[in-house]
């Protein structure tokens, strides 16, 4: 199953999969990040502790969280409308990736019940990287606009 452009190659299937399973892999750290700004924690179940320290995160930590959540939904989305802001997407994604990870594991003193588990680190890192790469390959293959 591919469908046609008037302006490059056939988009394969598999960027449809990817796009959709990427986005809503995406779509939690969208959603972990607007519960948190918008005061929803304790209705998520975190103690007054764990909401003071999310609250306390400095300036420079939480805009690289958004560029990373943000940035990763974005490259989704591109990678769905096969524009090649996609790969540009990724790139941010990974700025932001880098810098909240350097934050939490250098920087901030993450209290017990707060720290990401490995697993999702992994898992979250290996997404972002693969999408960068498949995002710039579709974009080398003409498919990305």
């Amino acid at each position: 199953m591919t469908t046609e452009s008037n302006t490059g190659a056939s988009a394969p299937w598999h960027v449809w999969v990817i796009g959709v399973l990427t986005l809503l892999f995406n779509a939690m750290g969208i959603l972990s990040y607007m519960t948190t700004k918008l005061g929803m924690l304790a209705e998520m179940g975190m103690t007054p502790e764990q909401i003071a320290f999310m609250e306390s995160y400095p300036a420079w930590s939480t805009a690289f969280w958004a560029l990373g959540v943000w940035g990763a939904f974005a490259g989704s989305v591109l990678l769905l409308l096969r524009s090649r802001w996609a790969v540009h997407a990724m790139v941010v994604a990974l700025i932001g990736l880098i810098g909240t990870t350097v934050a939490e594991t250098v920087v901030m003193d993450v209290p017990a019940g707060l720290e990401t588990p490995l697993p999702l680190k992994a898992a979250i890192w290996g997404i972002t990287l693969a999408l960068l790469v498949y995002a710039r390959r579709m974009a080398q293959a003409g498919v990305l606009r």
